[in-house]
């Protein structure tokens, strides 16, 4: 009998990890046999797969474009994204739809901006020859593309390329209505990046029909006119439903460029502008050749409108403001609205033709063609606004878009800095010395007479527009550091309402860094009024459709932000009014009316300013070329001086004259009758004669009167009443 040992529990434990262990070795011997008769299989697979040289180089290339593609697909996902913070997903169809009518201050109406909501029209019901003039000359393959059109684009560009020149757009409808409702006219890549997303964007939510009809509502087509509609009535004194062929062809002409071929602007540009889409009405098969010939040898004639277009340059400011008011939400969902404008028509006509009788007189003499006017109450009401000379020929605002060096217009702004700094008073000695800053390079600015004037009082240099005195101002704002004194006197900008910053350069103190004409009459204004920041406007009172009223301007200064301590600037207008009366702006004196204000010149004569206010408006002018070339010696203190004096010379023939806040003059301001010789108002063929009168401050109480007796305000607004042997009462 065998003898049999009793297993210990350690033995046990010992066979079992020996068995596990065996197992697990097997396994993976298993699974690697597995493996590696898998990737046998899978190598002699491809070996049968293994392209040919011609099939190496297409998989090759195919790989290369996937990567490509993926790179390119988070590049587009990028630039998509500043497309579409464009877009208000709420309200995007209602961000450009308003309907605006302005009236001036009797009521009447000078003029409209946006889309004529009362008298929208459905596409079905417009004539079939504008939809196709517009689709032949804009986008003929509209119906065929998804917003973008490829073959169009490479026409366009060849057509360019061959023409060394811009003579074909390659933009579709889509495209230019996403301009329309997002984006602005600026010429990018940025731009045409973001339009071309946002097209296939109103592709994917529009239908073609909807495209069709926003764009033909609210493109752009001259003279303050948007949409079909309103160019129908403006340019034929018509419905577009009455449209004949030559006339549709005419305005399908105005969407490539309305300035140009504006028919009240350039009548023959226009007709052959119109005969240029008939003959793409028939390239497109859309009419034949006999079916234009009618309208080819009868063209369209638009509606005489000579002196109705008023205010064009300020009512485009005045709906930018309308538009800015809605986005901020304080029109409601408001969208025809009725603007109770601060605009003065009797004051705007003859600003307008003051500066143009100014630039015809002596602007060739000069070497001058262009200037910018700019009148503002003293809460910053617009009154007048001319942003160049002939709005038709060009829209573009000199008085607010353009960034031009002020020169010494500039200085009172280093001036007030250093007043409320404590740096100096009015009659404060300083110094016309050799001066200098270093930037890397000492750079040592000089007087207008290449001289240095010694000690004087701080109300003279200003008055003498000595350049040696900012600098040195400057300096001592910054406490010895140019840079930090220039920090200060930009705080004083933004404290004066400036809308746009100002360069930060070591020449900026002598007027080196660029402003526009508006902002400079806003920061004088903080001046007129005692101290108070001021925005400019338009919109005194907006109603809605109904009537009523949902927006009024602030009017009372007191409620105004404080730009300026009160001592500080009534220091300034008892300096600022030594330039007009023993400085270099004497030819912006007027009788009777104390003014102030300041000349500003800059290198090469390239523009000239004069800046200046009475106790009741507040005036810039600007003069020079677009073209930034010099003219010839002209200086602030004489064209826009002179100018300046007749448009305020007008200005004050009916309103009660106000003394200048903080001047002592030995008589008390009168309505001086000289005035009307200033102004140019005098004779048969002055400036300003026409059909704009005026009432005297005792016409308008008495209209008042009539106002509340509740008689009935005649049909015909007064500025418009032949009143031929009243002109002033």
């Amino acid at each position: 009998m065998s003898d049999f040992r009793k297993i210990t529990f350690v033995e046990r434990l010992a066979r079992a990890l020996r068995d596990f262990d065996a197992r697990v070795e097997h396994s993976l011997h298993a699974l690697g046999e597995r493996l590696m008769e898998g990737l046998w299989r899978i190598r002699n697979l491809s070996d049968r797969l293994e392209p040919s040289p011609t099939g190496r180089i297409v998989v090759m290339l195919a790989c290369e474009g996937l990567t490509y593609a993926a790179i390119g697909g988070v590049m587009l996902t990028a630039l998509a994204k500043p497309a579409f913070l464009a877009v208000n997903e709420d309200q995007w169809l209602k961000q450009q739809d308003l309907a605006v009518t302005f009236t001036d201050q009797t009521g009447a109406i000078i003029g409209k901006r946006g889309i004529l909501h009362s008298q929208s029209i459905a596409i079905e019901d417009l004539p079939e020859h504008l939809v196709k003039a517009a689709l032949a000359t804009e986008d003929r393959r509209f119906y065929e593309h998804f917003g973008i059109d490829p073959s169009g684009l490479v026409r366009a560009v060849a057509a360019n390329a061959r023409a060394n020149g811009v003579v074909q757009g390659g933009s579709t409808i889509t495209q230019q209505l996403a301009k329309n409702l997002f984006l602005n006219n600026e010429r990018s890549i940025e731009r045409k990046i973001k339009e071309a997303f946002l097209s296939f964007w109103l592709e994917s939510r529009l239908t073609k029909r909807e495209i069709l009809k926003l764009y033909l509502d609210r493109a752009y087509l001259g003279n303050g006119v948007f949409g079909v509609q309103s160019a129908a009535e403006h340019y034929f004194g018509k419905d577009v439903r009455d449209l004949s062929l030559a006339e549709a062809a005419m305005i399908a002409g105005l969407f490539k460029a309305p300035s140009k071929y504006s028919p009240n602007v350039n009548l023959p540009a226009a007709r052959a502008r119109a005969a240029d889409v008939l003959s793409n009405m028939v390239e497109a098969g859309f009419l034949t050749q006999g079916q234009v010939a009618t309208a080819l040898r009868n063209p369209a004639t638009p509606v005489e409108r000579a002196g109705q277009n008023i205010a064009d340059y300020a009512l485009d400011f005045g709906f930018e403001e309308i538009k800015q008011l809605a986005l901020a939400g304080k029109l409601g969902n408001e969208r025809t609205l009725i603007v109770r404008s601060t605009i003065d028509p009797g004051l705007q006509k003859h600003a307008e033709r003051a500066m143009e009788g100014v630039l015809r007189q002596h602007g060739p003499a000069y070497g001058v063609k262009q200037a910018a006017v700019v009148v503002l109450d003293h809460t910053g009401g617009l009154r007048a606004m001319v942003g160049g000379r002939d709005y038709g020929q060009s829209q573009f605002n000199r008085a607010t878009q353009a960034m031009r060096q002020p020169g010494s217009s500039f200085k009172p702004y280093v001036y007030a800095t250093a007043l409320e700094d404590g740096v100096i008073k009015p009659d404060s000695i300083v110094v016309d010395r050799p001066t200098c800053v270093n930037i890397g390079r000492p750079w040592c600015p000089q007087n207008y007479g290449r001289s240095y004037a010694g000690a004087m009082p701080a109300i003279v240099a200003l008055a003498k527009s000595i350049n040696t005195i900012p600098i040195q101002l400057n300096e001592k704002i910054g406490k010895g550091n140019h840079k930090r004194g220039r920090a200060r006197v930009h705080e004083t900008l933004r404290a004066m309402g400036f809308a746009n910053e100002v360069r930060d350069i070591p020449g900026m103190p002598l007027g080196v860094s660029e402003v526009t004409v508006i902002d400079m009459a806003t920061g004088f204004n903080a001046f007129a009024n005692g101290g108070r920041q001021t925005k400019p406007y338009v919109a005194r009172e907006i109603l809605n459709s109904k009537g009523e009223t949902i927006y009024r301007a602030e009017t009372d200064l007191t409620k105004h932000p404080r730009a300026l301590p009160e001592p500080v600037a009534l220091d300034m207008n008892r300096m600022l009014r030594q330039v007009v009366t023993a400085g270099t702006g004497g030819r912006a004196k007027l009788p009777g009316i104390p003014t102030a204000g300041k000349t500003g010149t800059t290198d090469e004569y390239r523009n000239a300013w004069f800046v200046g206010y009475s106790g009741n408006y507040t005036t810039a002018v600007w003069f020079g070329n677009d073209d930034y070339t010099a003219t010839r010696n002209m200086t602030g203190g004489s064209l826009p001086a002179m100018t300046f004096a007749q448009v305020m010379a007008f200005a004050h023939l009916e309103v009660e004259p106000k003394p200048i806040i903080g001047v002592d003059e030995p008589e008390r301001p009168v309505r001086d009758p000289k005035l009307a010789e200033v102004a140019g108002t005098t004779g048969t063929n002055a400036v300003g004669s026409g059909n704009f009168y005026r009432l005297s401050p005792r016409g308008k109480a008495l209209m008042q009167e009539i106002e509340v007796l509740g008689i009935d305000k005649p049909e015909a607004p007064l500025s418009e009443a032949p009143l031929p042997s009243q002109r002033r009462s």
